[in-house]
């Protein structure tokens, strides 16, 4: 699963067994400890993880490699030796840091991840890491092998083709552990969609393009899709979607995608994801200090979309509906103004304070429509409000919504490692939405809870009765920093695999 030309993830294939013949361009990737037997005062050295799949013969000799390096397997440190007894070009020590007992699958995804990235030349990769969290390592590793090289010319583009292949060593083959491993690879592919789109310059995901490859690829998927244009915008009253998109020269787009997997007596869930392709803050424009990372502010789009097709792939027993509002959001002769008034989707009258708090508007006519499917459950998502990473930091995505659902959606998002937090909407906040000559205005005149009064906005236009939780992924949808673990610079793919991982929360337990 992938957008047109974007990232093809490597094949996973699940062995019992080292191969017994040598793998050209392969490497053998093996979890080790710092501290040998984790004595307090040994010397810190890497000792192998060692599970059914090498003998002792095999340990010793990666260990006596690393000790003539000086490896001492911290985490996430990497060792790369050569072992010709072993069928593999060579073997990468991966750290796991101090010795224990156990790992958190976070640990096990990350150290894949690192272990992957490093894997720059290599074709085929072997790991023992399985035997601690097979499902981890195969995310961390298809996560970290991710790489968007479609518009890197012949001078700057990767000489090799990257990781084509993941074999997992497993105590068994049988249909349950290769589940396992289908499930772990449909959920790295997905968030490798994510990522492509979120990668893929404005100049090339405009409103009209994105609505585009996401109709292509959920008719792929064998979802129902439909797509207004802005003329069915302006005639159904989709006056958010219509009033952003008014600066631009690309029109804006509303893409419905939907999964009917539930039956008559399965729950139903609706998905909604802000897609502004391009983000200049319209009137109310944005300093041009790294305006460019506005290329992200469609992340929430590219997660709800990958995330509808992924529970078509898995066939999940529930309906889930996704509604993706796109535009861009442009300053213009026809863009609109700070003053102006403007009818949401349902009728509620909204005075734009700030042209930059545009998200919101373009969401709130996607949940109003949402929850005419008479939803169970919403969950949306959005690169919402820079009050996020002030309150929270670049990895930590603000939950907001109904208390239970809020803290379900948390709790699963930190079990997951995408680690989201859970936030309160405090009513007092409503007051500051009030405007002198609307229903609402769409931003509050104080400089405080900005994340919380997004929310509270958002908030207004859930119909009673849906459970409904909002995701702000603002920075987490977009490392603008250096890469770690299974996340790169750029496109990261957040919220996809807590989306997923509710939905099938809400497939298992209602």
């Amino acid at each position: 699963m992938s957008t047109s030309a974007g990232y093809q993830s490597p094949v996973v294939t699940v062995a019992s067994a080292l191969p017994k013949r040598r793998v050209d361009s392969s490497v053998l990737i093996v979890p080790v400890v710092s501290g040998g037997d984790g004595e307090e005062g040994s010397e810190a050295r890497a000792a192998v993880v060692a599970g059914p799949h090498l003998d002792a013969d095999a340990v010793a000799e990666i260990e006596a490699a690393l000790q003539a390096l000086g490896a001492k397997g911290g985490s996430e440190q990497l060792t790369r030796v050569v072992v010709p007894a072993l069928p593999v070009t060579s073997v990468l020590a991966v750290g796991l840091g101090k010795s224990r007992d156990d790992w958190s699958a976070e640990t096990i995804r990350r150290a894949a991840g690192a272990a992957a990235r490093s894997l720059s030349g290599v074709e085929h990769v072997i790991t023992t890491l399985s035997d601690l969290d097979l499902e981890a390592t195969i995310e961390g590793l298809v996560l970290g092998a991710y790489r968007f090289s479609e518009f890197r010319s012949e001078k700057t583009a990767p000489k090799d083709a990257g990781v084509r292949k993941i074999t997992v060593l497993a105590p068994d083959t049988k249909a349950a552990t290769k589940d396992a491993a289908a499930h772990a690879e449909a959920v790295a592919a997905a968030v490798a969609t994510a990522r492509d789109f979120v990668n893929t310059p404005p100049s090339h995901l405009f409103p009209v393009e994105f609505a585009k490859r996401a109709k292509a690829l959920g008719e792929a998927a064998g979802l129902q899709v439909e797509v207004l244009d802005e003329k069915a915008l302006a005639r159904d009253g989709y006056g958010g979607i219509v009033g952003v998109g008014k600066g631009s020269s690309r029109p804006p787009r509303l893409v419905r995608l939907a999964h009917l997997g539930g039956g008559r007596k399965g729950k139903k869930v609706a998905l909604v994801g802000k897609g502004i392709t391009f983000d200049t803050g319209g009137i109310s424009i944005k300093p041009a200090a790294n305006m460019h990372h506005m290329t992200s502010d469609m992340g929430g789009a590219a997660a709800v979309i990958a995330t509808v097709l992924l529970a078509a792939r898995r066939r999940l027993p529930i309906d889930v509906v996704a509604y993706v509002p796109m535009a861009e959001n442009m300053p213009s002769a026809t863009a609109q103004r700070p003053g102006d008034v403007l009818t949401q989707y349902g009728g509620i009258t909204v005075e734009v304070l700030n042209t930059d708090a545009e998200g919101r508007l373009i969401l709130a006519d996607a949940i109003a429509r949402a929850c005419e499917d008479a939803p169970d459950y919403l969950i949306e998502t959005s690169t919402l409000t820079g009050a996020q990473t002030v309150a929270l930091g670049a990895r930590t995505p603000g939950v907001m919504g109904s208390d239970d659902f809020r803290d379900r959606v948390a709790g699963i998002s930190q079990a997951v490692g995408e680690n989201g937090w859970a936030m309160p909407l405090p009513e007092e906040l409503k007051d500051d939405l009030k405007s002198t000559v609307a229903d609402l205005a769409n931003v509050s005149g104080s400089r405080f809870a900005g994340m919380l009064v997004a929310g509270t906005y958002l908030r207004e236009f859930v119909a009673d009765g849906v459970e409904w939780a909002h995701i702000d992924v603002a920075a987490p949808a977009y490392n603008s920093g250096g890469p770690w673990g299974y996340t790169p610079k750029g496109g990261t793919g957040v919220p996809t695999r807590t989306m997923f991982a509710v939905l099938e929360d809400i497939a298992a337990n209602g």
